[in-house]
């Protein structure tokens, strides 16, 4: 069962709802990790001290704003959650607005509000009387240590709580370079604009979200299910090292869950507990694999040149 992100109030006025602020998107990208095309081990990421060539543990790293080229202030974790509002488990509506007038550009990421016991009465208040208006509420909302603008919204039994971006954040069109004018000032004919509608009209059809999928990533999907089934697959050995915890970029294909949808589709069960593990991050160098390599191949080598001479002595 899904997880709420935060347990909290949605505020309007004098009313508050308890909520639980609830994922609304489903991340489905495919990722890769990164391999030595010699020997296929893997391309580690590391903090390194520019200076020292030293790795630089995660206890030692800290925040720090660049202001100047090379010149940096250094911000404390007190200094974030210092500036980081008190308003941690509420959305506070400030205003209500046309849900129509809120541009596309702003909508950035989706969440699903769920009631908490016995708040279904003003849940169900708030969602129908804005689905009759057609408004949206615009308030604030802190997510882990980020205030976001959001617009709460009704979609069906729903309400989903949009984040939004600010104004600062997006790109005025007029910075580029764009065709200004009406259409007759680009020569476009009647006859050029008719043929137009006519053929957006026999292209119109109503909004199915379910007709349209991610193609490519199921193309690449049954690539890798027939790597897996043909046995075109690389191992590593896993030394059981920690990984870093936060803001590390891994970017790993669950093969755990392709290999038991392979198995299940020839009739066998797949094992339990391993589906969603991921492999720890080891901190030492990537080219730890080629020194191993180098001396198991210059080990071998003794081997072989010992075998030789006990020939020859026999």
């Amino acid at each position: 069962m899904a997880r709420p992100i935060w347990t909290g109030t949605l505020s309007f006025g004098l009313l508050n709802i308890p909520v639980r602020l609830m994922a609304g998107e489903r991340r489905v990208d495919l990722q890769f990790r990164m391999l030595d095309s010699r020997n296929h081990a893997r391309v580690r990421y590391e903090r390194v001290n520019e200076e020292t060539g030293e790795e630089v543990p995660w206890k030692e790293i800290v925040k720090a704003f660049e202001y100047d080229k090379g010149a940096y202030v250094v911000i404390e974790e007190e200094d974030i959650a210092a500036a980081a509002p008190d308003r941690r488990e509420t959305i506070d509506i400030d205003t209500f607005v046309d849900a129509g007038s809120i541009g596309p550009e702003y909508f950035d990421k989706p969440y699903v509000l769920e009631p908490a016991a016995k708040a279904e009465k003003g849940y169900v208040l708030l969602r129908d009387v804005l689905a009759r208006t057609g408004k949206a509420g615009i308030g604030r909302v802190v997510i882990r240590t980020r205030e976001y603008l959001a617009a709460v919204l009704p979609r069906g039994d729903a309400l989903v709580m949009m984040v939004l971006r600010f104004a600062q954040e997006l790109v005025d069109p007029e910075e580029y370079r764009l065709p200004e004018g009406e259409s007759k000032k680009w020569k476009i004919t009647t006859r050029e604009v008719e043929m137009a509608e006519q053929l957006i009209a026999s292209m119109t059809g109503e909004w199915d979200p379910d007709a349209f999928k991610d193609d490519f990533r199921l193309r690449l999907q049954e690539v890798i299910e027939e790597r897996v089934r043909s046995k075109k697959v690389v191992h590593d050995d896993d030394d059981g090292q920690e990984r870093p915890a936060e803001g590390a970029a891994t970017n790993v294909i669950d093969f755990a869950e392709l290999l038991k949808r392979s198995l299940e589709k020839k009739g066998g069960k797949g094992g339990k507990g391993g589906g969603g593990a991921t492999k720890k991050v080891v901190k030492k160098t990537a080219r730890k694999p080629a020194k191993k390599a180098a001396k198991k191949a210059a080990s071998g080598k003794k081997k072989a040149t010992k075998k030789a001479a006990a020939r020859k002595a026999g």
